[in-house]
């Protein structure tokens, strides 16, 4: 997005008819996120999960043909006033270890959140199936136990920075990151798995992009 009228005119959008048409075409929980700390600020950041290839197909065909977006100033805005400056896209599958989507307990709570979403990639396909193979056998209840809350671990299939993975955790606040993350470092467990052979991130990893997103409102998640 843009600083400026941008910014509101999407908000409004994604608020009043976005994220109801979303829902009605059978998506949910939807989530919108505003960059907190990244590149390419301002950005919004949707989460959109969907049951199968078939399903994300449906919806969107549903939401395309929904009469309230259809006639929505947003939809029909002209070059001359672009509702946005450009959209990605990354298509993810989820970790057999954690199939679906957590909303976390913040929401029904109705309290404020940190998100951090951290994308791993890899020199080859064998050794990004490698690092999604070290999460599903102990990496991701390592975390859970050491307060680093997953709201959902997925495997990059269309997108940039292929190949990689790609998670989500939350937060309170910035000092529950730092608390939790210096759980998880020094952990035994951890230690070990880190640093069996065919796990080492040497063997696995290398890069890492990490940002942190705020949610907006009306955010499902």
């Amino acid at each position: 997005l843009r600083q400026g009228p941008m910014l509101k005119r999407c908000d409004d959008f994604f608020r009043e008819v976005g994220v109801p048409a979303l829902n009605r075409a059978g998506v949910s929980p939807v989530g919108v996120f505003d960059l907190a700390v990244g590149p390419d600020a301002p950005t919004k950041f949707l989460l959109l999960p969907f049951k199968s290839l078939d399903a994300m197909a449906a919806a969107k065909e549903k939401v395309e043909n929904d009469p309230d977006v259809v006639k929505s100033e947003f939809y029909n805005l002209p070059p001359t006033d672009p509702p946005y400056i450009r959209m990605e896209s990354t298509l993810l599958y989820a970790f057999s270890g954690m199939p679906k989507l957590e909303v976390p307990k913040q929401v029904a709570e109705k309290k404020s959140r940190l998100f951090e979403l951290r994308t791993y990639e890899a020199h080859s396909r064998k050794a990004n199936q490698k690092k999604v193979e070290m999460f599903n056998v102990g990496e991701i209840e390592i975390f859970r136990r050491t307060g680093l809350t997953p709201v959902f671990f997925a495997e990059g299939v269309v997108g940039p920075k292929l190949p990689s993975l790609t998670y989500m955790l939350v937060f309170d606040d910035m000092p529950a990151h730092d608390k939790a993350w210096g759980t998880f470092g020094p952990d035994p467990e951890w230690k070990k798995l880190s640093t069996t052979p065919g796990y080492t991130n040497a063997e696995i990893l290398t890069n890492i992009t990490n940002v942190f997103l705020r949610p907006t409102g009306y955010s499902q998640v």
